[in-house]
């Protein structure tokens, strides 16, 4: 069994604030869990016009105004299967919003058909295309842990999986204007 960073682990977030020019993240549930955003999902459930304030979602949309500031390029791609699922429509618009607005590039690869063979249907986090968080779920979304990969091979296959997943994407914002129904979504202040 390969070694886990267990969620909370001070290890994966040190990248966050240790990287120099690029972090990119590759996301390919459909459903994500125990992450915290249990009252947002609620909230988006029902209907509320915005999310519940969340001291931790102001820190990383913090973070993410600081690196877009700094000139440092954060990126994201995630396939998406459509229909989109209840989880994916909040992340989609209540999750996204704010990130999208401090300057993370957030792009999505929708998936009516077939999964793109050269985009891998694993999650992972790369930084600075030399550092590699492989990322581990439970069936349900439920996060695992991160493995700390230090395989040359693997690392360079993460940069292929990455440009790969950037030239199969469309931009968030495009996506969304395809999809009226989440559009709606948006707090106007993310719009």
């Amino acid at each position: 069994m390969t070694d886990l960073l267990p969620p909370g682990d001070p290890e994966l977030s040190r990248w966050f604030r240790r990287f120099r020019y690029s972090v990119f993240r590759l996301e390919t549930l459909q459903t994500y869990a125990g992450s915290g955003e249990d009252d947002g999902i609620a909230a988006f459930g029902r209907g509320d016009p915005e999310p519940p304030p969340d001291p931790a979602e102001d820190e990383w949309a913090a973070m993410l105004r600081a690196h877009r500031d700094a000139g440092r390029i954060q990126q994201r791609v995630h396939v998406v299967t459509e229909p989109v699922s209840d989880y994916l429509a909040y992340e989609l618009t209540w999750e996204y919003g704010p990130h999208a607005a401090a300057g993370e590039d957030i792009r999505i690869i929708p998936v009516t058909t077939g999964w793109p063979a050269d985009v891998p249907s694993k999650d992972f986090w790369l930084f600075d295309s030399a550092t590699l968080f492989d990322m581990h779920y439970h069936t349900g979304g439920h996060w695992l842990g991160s493995e700390a990969v230090t395989d040359p091979a693997r690392i360079v296959a993460a940069c292929f999986a990455r440009d790969a997943a950037l030239y199969h994407s469309i931009p968030w914002r495009a996506y969304l204007a395809e999809h009226p129904e989440l559009e709606r979504r948006l707090i106007p202040t993310w719009r």
